[in-house]
């Protein structure tokens, strides 16, 4: 069995990309700081017959997610989707932003999904095949200047995803984004959307690789 596993996980569209690959027959793993998050949403999935289980993570340290990463592959024997998905949603000008929690901020937002790569590309590389899915944003393309932490981040993120699409692809590896440009409500179609978004990628065939789709919320 294929395994799908999302860092960051939440009810919108972590659960909702998550899903799609489960529909698809994968093994789902959902991993977040809060224990009781993930296991509900895990819950969620398993109530629908399908296999999930969750795990913790502290997207913020990159040790931990290295430590996730390495504990999927060796207790079900590899990843083949990787979906980070984490952010820090702090709503915060340039006055009113903490400067002691900004780098905690770029941390969980671009710093987590960088520590996720470079720990599941190794195998990866070796299997020659296996996906790394990034949440982007809109703030990437308009920054705002009440969610700057967000913007930053979700800016590294697009950045993330061009600065590997063609070196990882000559290993084998498709990374991509969906840079959501806007809110998107749990449950709700956008949220179905993007999963599918997601889907979409992992499933083209090597020659059609896309790195960056653009989704605007209907909601």
């Amino acid at each position: 069995m294929k395994t799908f596993l999302s860092i960051g996980a939440g009810p919108g569209m972590g659960l909702e990309t998550a899903e799609r690959f489960a529909h698809e027959g994968f093994r789902v793993v959902l991993s977040a700081r809060d224990a009781a998050k993930a296991q509900g949403l895990s819950d969620q999935l398993t109530a629908k017959g399908y296999t999930a289980e969750f795990r913790t993570v502290d997207a913020g340290d990159p040790a931990s997610v290295a430590a996730l990463v390495e504990g999927v592959e060796r207790d079900l024997g590899g990843i083949d989707v990787l979906h980070y998905n984490a952010a820090s949603m702090r709503q915060a000008t340039l006055a009113d932003q903490p400067r002691d929690t900004f780098n905690g901020d770029l941390a969980v937002n671009i710093g987590g999904a960088m520590a996720a790569a470079q720990a599941a590309a190794r195998r990866m590389a070796e299997r020659r095949s296996g996906s790394i899915l990034l949440t982007g944003g809109g703030f990437a393309l308009q920054p705002h200047p009440d969610y700057l932490s967000l913007s930053i981040g979700k800016a590294g993120i697009r950045a993330l995803a061009q600065g590997l699409f063609e070196s990882f692809r000559a290993q084998g590896i498709h990374v991509a984004t969906v840079t959501v440009a806007g809110f998107v409500t749990p449950g709700s179609e956008d949220a179905r959307a993007v999963g599918e978004l997601f889907w979409t990628f992992h499933s083209q065939p090597t020659g059609a690789w896309e790195m960056e789709a653009v989704y605007t919320p209907r909601g």
